[in-house]
């Protein structure tokens, strides 16, 4: 039998191993392996393993989850096709050492489309579900060992695989299991900026590596859940954000902050340090008595997206903006929203600041609403013009598949649409021609769109590109859109500003503007989500926009 003594002193060897088989293990998973220099024969560009690399040419395929280890190694963009259907020439890799090569290979076995290995002791698995592609099967990734010289890579295998990274013949390559999810999961697949086959639009210069409003800073004394959403304009050397004030009440669990909102106006001179000026609106936050759209309920319970445009013909600054009817059971709590527009009792350009008055709604749930506006809609408005008349971008959320799934029987989906109109004032009439909603940008998630145009005359949309996270698979980041007519918009592309400043931001969510600065520098201001707190901040990045890529973008666009 162990003494006291004795057993105190096993107890604390055995708790000391246990540290140190768990650090040891952490250090594994930690460890970059190190590259190893190597020349492709067949032309082929190599591209930096990380989060967001193209992995592919001639695919839209990115990374999104990464195993630390393969971190900084140098892959090998394969030609999407060619591999796929087997009509690829063989894979000629020169080394100046021995090495191993880290294949990656996907795991949908009864598909010829994905390569397999055969048994073969020359392969060795080495991390399992080791990353995650878009629209991709898991990725299994093995080591295979080559000699010094040019090598062939999978003589007699075909189908699909990546070269992911290549290292020295004596890295100590411990397994593990990933666990990273299925690819498939991100669907569709979607094009980062600066990672894919094309030049970017834009590329982000810099920014701020820290929210530039935050929770504790002058001005958030009584908003409980931060920002989302609105408008940020400049007028002359000054900055003018409208931002949604998840404002909440003090006691009263985060759920309550996206329902006691409320629109304020904050000002700067350099979109970092912001001044709280003033309440635009407040919302009241009663919860709906009834089920469906009644006037019984509070029709302005929770109130949104605060769209600040000049009028030149009236001399006033308009703002529309989002009420909502607040429910407590149903998904989604914000229904059956109404856009209402105002106007700045002050004339001029300096009137920004308000105060406003309402004129009245000029959209709202009826007769003329379509089943994908679902149970939300109308959820934002954003008017621009575009010749002699006026287009809007009207959105709507958890959709109905039929009027006979209204109210409570709802889908998921986050599409917008068209309105328009001879003028600010309005009336506005949904468009009807069967382009709505516009799937074109996004088959299912565009939110709070806003509307400018670049230089040589193109119209971009700057949106919210969807959270991963939530249950969401979705690109998690701002995104924009192109159009040449203002009417039939493009592909979404998406900015991955966290490869230039350090990300503070577990989900990104809206971009509040697409200030033009002088020496085709842009500024944006975007309301992101730590996840971390209750507080959702402010943040702050700078963007260059590529001239050359912008005419071939036009000459592209139909």
């Amino acid at each position: 039998m162990f003494s006291k003594k004795s057993k105190y002193n096993f107890k604390l060897i055995l708790a000391f191993l246990m540290l140190f088989a768990i650090s040891s293990q952490v250090s594994a998973q930690n460890t970059t392996w190190k590259s190893v220099s190597f020349e492709t024969l067949n032309n082929y560009k190599t591209f930096k393993t990380t989060q967001y690399a193209h992995v592919f040419s001639g695919s839209k395929h990115n990374i999104v989850r990464l195993a630390p280890e393969l971190e900084g190694l140098s892959g090998i963009g394969l030609p999407l096709d060619q591999y796929k259907n087997g009509t690829n020439s063989p894979l000629k890799l020169k080394f100046k050492e021995n090495v191993q090569v880290l294949i990656g290979v996907f795991q949908e076995k009864e598909n010829p489309e994905y390569f397999q290995f055969n048994t073969s002791a020359k392969a060795k698995l080495i991390l399992e579900n080791g990353l995650t592609i878009t629209g991709l099967p898991p990725v299994n990734v093995y080591a295979i060992s080559y000699s010094k010289g040019t090598q062939i890579i999978n003589p007699d295998g075909k189908g699909l695989f990546a070269i992911l990274g290549v290292v020295k013949d004596n890295q100590q390559l411990a397994f593990r299991n990933a666990e990273f999810p299925d690819g498939k999961l991100w669907n569709p697949t979607f094009i980062v900026e600066g990672f894919s086959d094309e030049k970017p639009l834009f590329e982000i210069i810099g920014g701020e590596n820290k929210a530039v409003v935050d929770e504790g800073m002058s001005g958030t004394e009584g908003i409980q859940g931060g920002f989302e959403g609105g408008r940020v304009v400049k007028v002359g050397d000054t900055y003018h954000m409208f931002p949604t004030e998840r404002a909440g009440e003090k006691g009263v669990d985060y759920y309550y902050d996206r329902v006691k909102t409320r629109i304020g106006h904050w000002t700067s001179k350099d979109a970092i340090h912001w001044k709280r000026e003033s309440t635009i609106y407040q919302a009241s936050g009663t919860y709906a008595i009834t089920e469906d759209d009644n006037p019984m309920n509070d029709r302005r319970a929770a109130i949104w997206s605060y769209m600040p445009v000049f009028n030149e013909k009236a001399n006033k600054w308009y703002g529309y903006y989002l009420a909502y009817t607040v429910s407590k059971t149903i998904e989604p709590n914000h229904s059956f929203g109404r856009i209402w527009r105002c106007e700045s009792t002050v004339d001029g350009i300096e009137g920004i600041g308000g105060p406003y008055k309402d004129i009245g709604i000029i959209m709202e749930p009826g007769l003329d609403s379509e089943p994908w506006e679902g149970r939300q809609g109308v959820a934002s408005f954003f008017p621009y013009k575009v010749g002699d008349k006026y287009f809007g971008f009207y959105s709507g959320a958890y959709p109905f598949n039929s009027w006979a799934d209204y109210p409570k029987k709802t889908g998921k989906g986050w599409f917008v649409g068209l309105a328009e109109s001879k003028s600010l004032e309005g009336p506005w009439s949904r468009i009807k021609d069967g382009s709505n909603p516009i799937k074109t940008m996004h088959p299912f998630f565009v939110e709070n769109p806003i509307v400018s145009q670049l230089p040589n005359g193109l119209y971009i949309a700057v949106f919210d590109g969807g959270p991963d996270g939530w249950g969401h698979h979705l690109p998690n980041m701002m995104a924009y859109s192109l159009s040449k007519d203002g009417k039939n918009w493009g592909e979404a592309r998406y900015l991955p500003i966290e490869t230039k400043v350090d990300k503070w931001w577990d989900i990104m969510r809206t971009p509040l503007c697409l200030i033009p600065e002088g020496n085709d520098v842009y500024t944006i201001v975007y309301a992101a989500i730590d996840l971390k707190k209750r507080f959702h901040p402010m943040g702050m990045v700078k963007v260059k926009l590529n001239k050359d890529v912008m005419e071939s973008r036009l000459k592209e666009l139909k």
